[in-house]
């Protein structure tokens, strides 16, 4: 729905929505608009700021009570800038400024309609389930591959090694795998590879035998007989140690360990699930990773998929962190705003999941309101999404097709203001203009 009292702006927007295939109620009034909002739902209403006795405002606080996923886009003129950014603060999607620029208003329309699908995305999935492996979160391609690898192997006890960068969840598919498996009722113990030094690897893993060392007073079993019926996850295997690797190769085809400073083996029973960040096969070739343990080690092979990977998962795991970490200090907070969706999606996250739930642990504990802003987000990443750019596709382009839709998305970002522009750019406000002119673009 279009609300606005002047007849020429109603009728341009009208026309500029309508030719990009959606569907508009145009109406002149806001008790029309109220109207029309109390009798059917909107995705989508752009209302003047200024109207009548009841105003932009008025239509924001009817259509989000209507309907808290209806996007709401106020326009305004120069003078009342302050009220429209006020206006988001209360959930209003995003503010236009009069007089209007067609291509400024398909870009922001076209965003609020992604968000909007990406809010009934989110709805969808969570009433879907997950597969079953309800640990997971996360119905993307890759992860509903990786859940279906899970249950297909829930009657093996095959070793599994998962690679995939760091803060990707490997250790919770591991638990998951541990879960779904015949070792469900023994234990699941997990153990970094990296946080210790060979003689503390060895204690650590295989126990000692009293007196073994200055200090060992009793004998302790070590992480392989205290696993034993269950599942040992080794986490960053490819820091281990080469004279440790053979121990552990050992450890693997006798199926029992010697402790430290013992004399007789002891018979175990465990699975092994090992995790990587770093390529073994590469690791392998240049002789810093046993080629034989990672064949015993690589019987199943899981990738888990970075967090950019599967970018559709973003808004679930998000909603997820957020019921997390409001309940953990009884904050009522109900969700995200349309804006902050769409933040969280656009992020590139090079930490991964780790990363999105210190954002919203980050976001959870600074909101002051029932629905976290944009203001609650982390500085920096909202310095570092300010300068990321990618190309919208992969195919390969020319540096003029490149550097167009560059202006283009540096535009976007400082909201058309040339002057902002230019100075990110490098370049002085006349180049942009005849920038602008050559590339034909909606001044």
């Amino acid at each position: 729905m279009i609300v606005d009292d002047e007849d020429v702006a109603l009728k341009a927007l009208t026309r500029i929505i309508r030719s990009e295939g959606y569907n508009v109620e145009a109406v002149s009034t806001g008790k029309k608009a109220i109207r029309l909002i109390n009798t059917k739902r909107f995705d989508l209403i752009l209302t003047d700021l200024f109207i009548d006795e009841i105003d932009g405002m008025d239509v924001l606080a009817a259509a989000k009570n209507r309907d808290p996923d209806t996007a709401v886009i106020l326009l305004t003129g120069h003078g009342s800038i302050d009220s429209a950014i006020e206006a988001t603060k209360k959930n209003a999607f995003h503010y236009l400024q009069k007089p209007i620029r067609p291509d400024e208003v398909r870009h922001i329309v076209k965003r609020a309609v992604e968000n909007i699908e990406l809010i009934a995305r989110i709805k969808e999935l969570e009433t879907k389930g997950s597969h079953e492996v309800e640990s997971i979160i996360g119905n993307s391609p890759k992860i509903v591959t990786i859940k279906k690898l899970i249950r297909r192997i829930q009657d093996s006890e095959s070793n599994v090694l998962i690679a995939g960068e760091s803060g990707t969840g490997k250790e919770l598919v591991a638990h998951a795998i541990h879960e779904f498996s015949p070792k469900k009722k023994g234990r699941f113990l997990a153990f970094n590879c990296a946080s210790f030094t060979e003689d503390l690897l060895a204690n650590e893993l295989f126990g000692h035998e009293k007196d073994a060392f200055t200090g060992a007073t009793k004998s302790r079993a070590g992480l392989f007989e205290s696993a034993n019926g269950g599942t040992v996850f080794l986490d960053e295997v490819g820091d281990m140690p080469m004279t440790m690797q053979v121990k552990l190769l050992r450890v693997i085809q006798e199926r029992e360990v010697l402790r430290v400073g013992g004399n007789s083996s002891i018979p175990i029973d465990v699975r092994i699930i090992a995790a990587t960040n770093q390529d073994l096969k590469k690791q392998c070739t240049n002789g810093y990773f046993r080629q034989d343990l990672f064949f015993r080690l690589n019987v199943i092979n899981i990738r888990m998929p970075s967090l950019s990977e599967r970018a559709e998962d973003i808004p679930l795991l998000a909603s997820h962190f957020l019921r997390r970490y409001s309940g953990k200090i009884d904050k009522k907070i109900t969700g995200f705003t349309d804006e902050v969706i769409g933040l969280l999606s656009s992020y590139q996250y090079p930490g991964n999941i780790r990363e999105l739930e210190n954002i919203v642990e980050h976001a959870v504990s600074m909101s002051h309101s029932e629905t976290i802003t944009a203001e609650s987000l982390p500085k920096d990443m909202m310095d570092y999404d300010l300068f990321l750019f990618q190309s919208q596709t992969n195919d390969f382009k020319t540096l003029e097709e490149l550097e167009k839709e560059y202006i283009r998305w540096i535009l976007d970002r400082v909201e058309n203001k040339k002057t902002a522009a230019s100075k990110i750019l490098g370049i002085d406000r006349a180049s942009l203009y005849r920038k602008l002119k050559r590339f034909e673009f909606d001044n």
